[in-house]
């Protein structure tokens, strides 16, 4: 077991601004709040590998190196596809991650911290453009768009269907008025929160494993829930009848989390992660180097009760996953005015994976 501390990520709702780039936060949801405003991702970059169409932006951890100057600022971009369809078992291609960082001295932000109280009306309120290096955004999305709306030209969009998702949620009675520069929940976003993090408390694990628990109650109900609607109740049923790695790999997942099974993300730079299952887990080999030829180390992963809170449950199919692990470059290498793309792993609960090799 790793002894690198691992930080807990927890779900808070705040005031919107302070979620804004110069507040440099960690956060789910809503449209990305771009660290370095030079050299943001590409449209052709955002595509899901599998279906072609637009990821989302699904979370963004701000992660400074505080032994590197040029990472004196430093922010993990993780985005998603949000067609069900390509969530198939254990293929990664859906999602992507990008690593951007500035030093303390640089064109975009304050070389003094953010202000505690609510800074005057900015420019970045309407998250439409980037003032410093004039990259226009899609209003919807909040990545690069260019295509401006024909009649009021005032705002801009990724392409014609998020041009089109705007005029029918809001444009089309705002268009050419003041309520034209509003900002209102789209329904391409997923909801937004703040992350809040704090330090993993390994004795809480300690003293919870040790409370007398029946094997149903061993972690609490609405984490059970939560797992377990990730499995068919069919799988369920043949997992409990067999002691299999598979079993106790998804166990001791369950045991870590159980103290706070409110955690949506688990950061621990250089550490291990926390996997759900005994099968698909990476081997050094299945990690590709950073481009400029050092290894990558894991980061951060992201745990599955965050699908709760982002109202994607439907009737059908769904996005879904076990966890997600981010591995990014050991050096940090610096690439001025770059969005380096780093390297996802996403790993699902299916126990039918082990049950198809056996």
């Amino acid at each position: 077991m790793s002894t690198v501390e691992v930080i807990l990520g927890f779900l808070e709702e705040v005031e919107p601004w302070r979620l804004l780039s110069p507040q440099f936060p960690s956060k789910v949801g809503g449209k990305p709040a771009w660290l370095s405003q030079k050299g943001v991702p590409a449209l052709s970059q955002l595509e899901c590998e599998i279906c072609h169409l637009q990821m989302v932006f699904l979370l963004q951890v701000y992660a400074p190196l505080s032994d590197q100057e040029h990472c004196f600022h430093r922010t993990l971009f993780l985005f998603c596809c949000k067609t069900p369809e390509c969530y198939s078992r254990n293929d990664s291609r859906c999602m992507k991650v990008f690593r951007s960082q500035i030093p303390r001295k640089n064109e975009f932000y304050s070389y003094n911290p953010p202000p505690e109280d609510e800074p005057p009306s900015e420019p970045y309120e309407g998250h439409n453009i980037l003032l410093f290096s004039g990259v226009k955004l899609c209003w919807i999305c909040g990545c690069p768009g260019t295509k401006a709306c024909s009649r009021c030209h005032s705002v801009t969009y990724c392409g014609k269907h998020h041009q089109t998702i705007h005029w029918k949620h809001s444009h089309k009675r705002e268009c050419g008025s003041q309520e034209s520069a509003s900002v209102g929940k789209c329904p391409f976003l997923f909801p937004e929160f703040e992350l809040v993090t704090e330090p993993e408390d390994l004795e809480k694990n300690a003293e919870y494993a040790k409370t007398p628990q029946t094997e149903t109650e061993d972690i609490p109900s609405n984490v059970e829930e939560t797992l377990a609607d990730s499995l068919a109740e069919t799988e369920l049923e043949e997992m409990a009848m067999h002691e299999t790695e598979e079993m106790k790999a998804f166990q001791r997942f369950k045991k870590r989390i159980a103290s706070e099974p409110h955690q949506v993300v688990r950061y621990t730079r250089g550490g291990l992660p926390l996997w759900v299952s005994a099968k698909n887990i990476p081997s050094d080999e299945d990690i590709p180097p950073c481009p400029c030829g050092s290894k990558r180390v894991f980061e951060f992963q992201v745990m599955p009760q965050l699908l709760n809170s982002l109202c994607v449950d439907s009737t059908g199919a769904s996005i879904d996953w076990g966890t997600v692990a981010v591995f990014t470059c050991s050096l940090s290498c610096s690439r001025e005015d770059d969005y380096t793309t780093e390297f996802v792993w996403k790993q699902d609960f299916t126990a039918d994976e082990c049950n198809k090799d056996s």
